[in-house]
């Protein structure tokens, strides 16, 4: 049919398009010629134009097979806004009412349709299954097609059934599976399991020279790192993934408060909210969603100019993927990845209900994950080199384009090490992984070496004299450039090769530059490189008006405003009401009765000394769980008992204090007097006042050290409370 049709002039006539991206136009007509084909195509390249139009061409309606609903309804309006009908494209999928569904039937009985999206699920269906052999089907497209196979990234089983219910349907008809993200190994599970050996391959270079890969590390202040980076990059379209759906509550929470038109997306939204906030990103009225990681797949969105992972992906498939959604349309598009070790632990736990091998699969994909992460090479050529692609990271398209082609870190060379590493895979006849292998080399047994019994052993331990950073970052090396090879079957075996054994009889120079080594104890802020630094001078002058206070209201000090919130306005230098409140310890009540002199020091004191107020660092939070925070204050108003409180909540006794304090020290007044009675005689509560009324600081160790063992810890911080809280607030 190709032949007798000028594709070019149906692209623009359909599309709008002057002209084919890549090999668009080749597969395309082999698709209209009625022939299987397997596309792999990177997120951006055009994969869903390469059934859309064929569809549109060809008699019969299209089966389009996709994973998620909101990947068909963006999908479908696309369709819809080139058509003069509606009834060009639909879904068949749960979201539909029997009424709805009948219409849908009837446009395809009547020739109407060209594009059904169909899930899965709804394929399968007995019903559909019955309909959809009594029509004229052009093809099946499989979108997202590596969720065929077990080691792809987001597998689903249902998937796996797919060439059996079309044998039902129509055994005859071509089949084109899709997807932006294969290696050689999932790409041979998709035909094998479709059935379509005979398929011409389509595969386009998985190079996105236009994105910039930077990896930065994770510590408590990835929030402010997050707000910073979008700060500078205002009214910019932007995508935050989150591996939970709390966490994408809370940041789109904190991003909110902080000024930044964010919205949350994940499953456990109501469907409409859902809907309307992917609406709302799609038609620029938000510039920032904050979603797990369904969200995007399919989505049209050209201009999404960064890609925030808050969470590191499970896999690389899932980070390319990912990623992907920066910069479809050729312009910036910086991808921004925040890794830590405590995230990949928490990751690996996740693992624990899986099948062994389900268990190797997904350690094994995560292992490439922290590598990535962790290494100093090109992060392209090792993106690229995973995908199954070589790349020249000096003269490559976009080879400067990531952290460490811009910062490189010093190369050492390294031969005598490589003869090492090939000698050990040899000698112990290519039977470990790289983690089993480093510590073979390093001298640290694990369970698998113990079971092999290799500490009597004369390599075992040959390169102790450098560490697991060292060598884990010399292997990856190695792959990366062919000199061991890794077995997927056997879950990352490294196995020798014809370069491995020639490099043995002729070395050549061989330099490696080590691995990135992320401190897991770190809490630094990344985004300052070292511990902030407050003003000194201007932290005596609050210290003084904090005592002048003090004196004329014959009170401590601290029940005014801590030291460490002093420390905080000297770093943070807030100027108005807003501000102030949002510092730790302040709060609405606190930041009313004694700020108006703090606030005004401050701001005459940031005139006379010229200071630019470092406004990124000024996060706003949304502070204590307001529906935990309503709880406590509910139940104290009803006189609950402090450990009825704790147990209601399944909390204990400490962990209730600690919530309480962060209410009463940010200026909230609560009555606790009947706590305090049933925990103190008169006698003790008048001992404990004098004590709270006439020390310097409230640091409960004083207080501790004071009454020895006379009272438990948590009964000073409740007492404390009380003071606080009658003194102050």
């Amino acid at each position: 049919m190709s032949s007798k049709l000028d594709l070019n002039k149906e692209l623009k006539s359909l599309f709008g398009f002057s002209k084919f991206k890549g090999d668009q136009k080749l597969i395309i007509s082999s698709l209209l010629n009625k022939k299987s084909l397997m596309v792999i195509m990177p997120t951006g390249a055009g994969k869903s134009l390469c059934f859309q139009l064929p569809a549109l061409l060809s008699e019969g309606t299209a089966l389009v097979v996709s994973p998620l609903i909101a990947l068909m309804k963006n999908q479908v309006d696309v369709i819809r806004g080139i058509s003069s009908s509606d009834g060009v494209a639909h879904v068949l999928n749960s979201s539909l009412n029997n009424s709805q569904v009948n219409n849908v039937k009837n446009d395809i009985i009547k020739g109407n349709t060209k594009l059904l999206y169909v899930a899965p699920e709804s394929l399968a269906k007995e019903d559909n299954i019955e309909f959809l052999s009594k029509i004229n089907i052009s093809f099946l497209a499989v979108d997202e097609a590596h969720c065929i196979s077990e080691w792809g990234h987001d597998f689903r089983p249902e998937y796996r059934n797919l060439k059996s219910i079309l044998d039902r349907i129509n055994n005859k008809i071509p089949i084109i599976a899709l997807t932006a993200t294969a290696t050689s190994k999932v790409q041979d599970d998709i035909v094998k399991n479709l059935g379509i050996k005979n398929a011409e391959v389509f595969k386009s270079s998985f190079n996105r020279p236009n994105l910039f890969y930077e990896i930065k590390q994770k510590t408590e202040d990835v929030n402010r790192d997050i707000i910073s980076f979008i700060k500078q990059r205002e009214g910019k379209s932007g995508i935050i993934y989150c591996l939970s759906r709390k966490n994408v509550n809370e940041l789109s929470q904190v991003l909110q408060l902080n000024n930044i038109n964010a919205l949350p997306y994940h499953a456990g939204l109501d469907s409409k909210v859902r809907v309307k906030n992917q609406d709302m990103f799609l038609m620029e009225e938000c510039d920032v969603i904050v979603a797990t990681i369904a969200f995007g797949m399919g989505i049209d969105k050209p201009d999404v100019r960064y890609v925030i992972h808050h969470d590191i992906p499970k896999s690389l498939e899932s980070y390319y993927q990912e990623t992907g959604r920066a910069g479809r349309d050729g312009g910036e598009g910086h991808c921004l990845a925040f890794y830590s070790h405590k995230d990949i632990e928490k990751l690996e736990k996740f693992m624990s209900g899986k099948t062994v091998s389900e268990q190797e699969q997904s350690f094994s994909l995560l292992d490439e994950m922290a590598a990535y992460a962790e290494t100093s090479m090109s992060r392209r050529k090792f993106l690229l080199n995973y995908f199954g692609e070589d790349f020249d990271e000096l003269k490559g398209e976009g080879a400067l384009m990531d952290d460490n082609m811009k910062n490189p870190k010093p190369k050492k060379k390294v031969n005598d090490e490589v003869i090492t590493v090939i000698k050990l895979i040899q000698h112990t006849k290519e039977q470990y992984r790289t983690k089993d292998l480093v510590a073979y080399i390093t001298g640290k047994e694990n369970n698998l070496l113990r079971s092999h019994k290799v500490i009597e052993n004369k390599l075992f331990g040959c390169g102790k004299e450098k560490d697991s950073v060292f060598w884990n970052s010399l292997i990856r090396h190695l792959l990366v450039n062919k000199l061991v090879e890794k077995n997927i079957e056997s879950y990352g075996v490294l196995k020798l090769n014809d370069i491995s054994i020639n490099y043995l009889n002729e070395p050549t120079d061989f330099y490696i530059s080590e691995n990135h080594k992320y401190d897991s104890t770190k809490t630094i802020s990344i985004s300052s490189g070292s511990k902030p630094i407050n003003d000194k001078g201007l932290f005596k002058i609050l210290v003084s008006e904090r005592k002048r206070i003090a004196k004329h209201k014959n009170i401590p000090p601290y029940v005014i405003f801590q030291e460490s919130s002093l420390e905080e306005m000297s770093l943070k230098y807030p100027i108005n009401n807003e501000e102030l409140r949002n510092i730790n310890g302040v709060g609405e009540g606190k930041a009313k009765k004694f700020g108006d002199s703090f606030l005004k020091i401050i701001s005459d004191y940031v005139k006379e000394n010229e200071i630019t107020r470092p406004e990124d660092l000024i996060i706003k939070t949304s502070g204590l769980n307001s529906s935990l925070k309503m709880f406590l204050i509910q139940s104290i108003d009803r006189k609950i008992p402090i450990e009825d409180i704790a147990s209601n909540k399944g909390l204990d006794l400490n962990d209730i204090i600690k919530e309480l304090e962060t209410i009463v020290f940010s200026g909230t007044k609560i009555n606790i007097d009947y706590m305090i009675n049933d925990f103190f005689e008169e006698e003790q509560q008048e001992e404990l006042y004098e004590f709270f009324i006439e020390t310097e600081s409230d640091d409960i160790n004083i207080a501790i050290e004071e009454f020895q063992d006379e009272y438990e810890e948590s009964d000073l911080r409740l007492y404390r409370l009380k003071f606080i809280n009658d003194v102050s607030n």
